[in-house]
């Protein structure tokens, strides 16, 4: 025994030695790199034949440094600490409006209602001539976001081009704290059903998701639709507390595991639940991340929600913001999560055997293992939540990809609201037949082109043809079906009339009641909240999803 007992010593002392001696070599490896960098640096300031920023090649080296891990692993100078108040809070300083391109300007494309930029007077359609005297010309949408953003109190002159305006108009805008918040949108989708979108996990993200969720059960929700669709994540704490709304206290909803021992944490709810039994659909798609990801699997594998939608993101990387010297911050990837069943949902492999060599392979699904959920179904990691339900695929036509990459639709929008006052409230606007030919005499002077599926397959033929010496023979005939889908093209207006007047109906009903109004659209016509609102309203079928017995 006590052969065993030193032995156990000896291993131990060897091991002891090894990683001193392991992070004595990375103390000094650290240590001589960082000389060699400052000591390039200051020759590179004494003797390059140019002028040149230390700041700017530092942040190049940082960037390019961090490049070699993963993507979520992001350095954030001083000059961006908006953009990093933003991750982390949900808020920034600025005037409160999204921008885009729009040839050699960016346009406003949405102020937000009540922020300074609509306060103001700035309009959606409006372009950025100038901001402070200074041509915003040929600068791209970061340049001008950037100089946007600012501390609140602060004044900016924004000059515009408006339409149907003569001359360009200036409006002084006092910058302000911008919150966004996490819960843009809830309200009732049927008469005993609620739905509650979640933009972000931000600092309140679960007080508010509670106070919206009392406020339905106040209206009568006796069923609830949650939507994560486009939610890339945030604070893993705060989908913890969003999961103890639905279900009991000291239930593990998620484990972190990475190269630190404290790193080694299981998250759990804290609190009584809210409602435990209140029937949920999660709707999810490609676009929904990290914590939306921890909070639609944990409804998975607890058996708690039916999942709908399309497979998530896969990011399973926990993220802390690190705050360093001179205002600066680094947002560094420290551990792997896994959801109650043990699965991660990482999609990308980016460490080698645990190390921080990159791979940047995307995890096969032959690896795939299976895990159970609480009920025993069977879920598998993949990479990212796969739906219980998966959604139709709802590909926008080519034609209506072109009107919006070409900002037809967003030029129409901005030309009638410039010529319309008012329109009906925000649940009875339709784009009737009046308008939709208003929108075809628009197009009349415009270019647009675009390939179709058919002329895609066509072109491939033709070169398989060529290639196989069979051109020659089937030439009239392909230029007979070029000509027969030239012509078939021009009616495609007509022919995706209901989906280009979908489209249309939003953007203009953006123009009047913001973000707020294009909520209440969507929840009229977007068939995935149609089919979540019919599953809640057959409880055989949602039992049997989750194999409730």
């Amino acid at each position: 025994m006590l052969k065993k007992i030193s032995a156990i010593i000896l291993s131990i002392l060897i091991i002891s030695s090894f990683l001193t001696t392991c992070e004595a070599q990375n103390d000094f490896e650290i240590a001589k790199n960082v000389d060699i960098f400052v000591s390039i640096l200051k020759e590179l300031n004494g003797k390059y034949a140019d002028e040149i920023s230390p700041g700017d090649l530092s942040k190049t080296a940082i960037d390019a440094m961090l490049s070699s891990l993963d993507p979520y692993t992001v350095y954030y100078p001083e000059s961006q600490i908006e953009d990093f108040k933003m991750m982390t809070k949900g808020q920034y300083g600025g005037i409160g409006a999204l921008i885009q391109q729009h040839g050699d300007y960016i346009v406003i494309s949405e102020p937000y209602e009540d922020c300074p930029a609509q306060q103001a007077g700035l309009m959606a359609g409006d372009k950025i001539l100038s901001v402070n005297k200074q041509s915003m010309k040929s600068k791209n949408s970061s340049d001008v976001s950037e100089i946007l953003k600012g501390q609140p109190g602060t004044k900016i002159a924004i000059e515009v081009e408006r339409y149907g305006q003569s001359k360009p108009l200036t409006f002084d805008v006092v910058r302000k704290e911008i919150k966004f918040p996490s819960v843009p949108y809830s309200d009732m989708v049927s008469e005993d059903v609620g739905y509650i979108k979640l933009d972000q996990f931000t600092e309140n993200a679960s007080k508010e998701v509670k106070e919206a969720f009392a406020k339905l059960k106040e209206q009568g929700m006796k069923y609830l639709i949650f939507d994560l669709r486009n939610n890339g994540g945030g604070l893993l704490q705060e989908a913890v507390n969003i999961m103890n709304i639905f279900v009991d206290k000291d239930t593990k909803i998620a484990e972190t595991k990475g190269k630190l021992e404290s790193q080694h944490k299981e998250y759990k709810t804290h609190f009584a639940t809210t409602d435990k039994d209140i029937p949920v659909v999660v709707l999810v798609n490609e676009y929904s991340a990290s914590a939306s990801e921890i909070v639609s699997g944990a409804f998975q594998d607890l058996d708690r929600g039916v999942i709908m939608g399309h497979k998530t993101f896969g990011k399973g990387l926990v993220q802390n913001v690190v705050p360093l010297s001179y205002n600066t911050s680094l947002k560094i990837t420290i551990a792997k999560y896994y959801i109650p069943s043990g699965r991660c949902v990482q999609n990308v492999e980016y460490f080698k055997n645990d190390t921080l060599a990159p791979s940047h392979t995307k995890i096969p699904d032959s690896l795939a293992v299976a895990f159970k959920t609480k009920n025993g179904r069977k879920v598998y990691d993949k990479g990212g939540v796969e739906p219980d339900i998966i959604s139709p695929d709802t590909t926008a036509s080519n034609i209506l990809l072109t009107l919006v990459l070409n900002n037809y639709i967003f030029d129409f929008a901005t030309q009638y609201r410039a010529t319309h006052e008012n329109i009906a409230e925000a649940k009875d606007f339709e784009v009737n037949d009046e308008i939709y030919n208003e929108f075809i005499n628009f197009l009349k002077d415009k270019e647009y082109t675009y390939t179709t599926e058919t002329e895609k397959a066509l072109t491939e033929l033709q070169e398989i043809a060529k290639e196989e010496k069979y051109l020659a023979d089937i030439e009239g005939l392909c230029k007979q079906m070029q000509e027969k889908i030239e012509t078939e093209k021009t009616t495609e207006l007509q022919k995706y009339k209901d989906e280009i007047s979908d489209y249309l109906t939003s953007e203009i009903i953006g123009r009047y009641y913001y973000q707020k109004g294009k909520y209440i659209d969507m929840l009229r016509r977007d068939p995935e909240i149609q089919a979540a609102n019919d599953l809640l309203h057959d409880m055989n079928r949602y039992k049997k999803i989750l194999n409730i017995k």
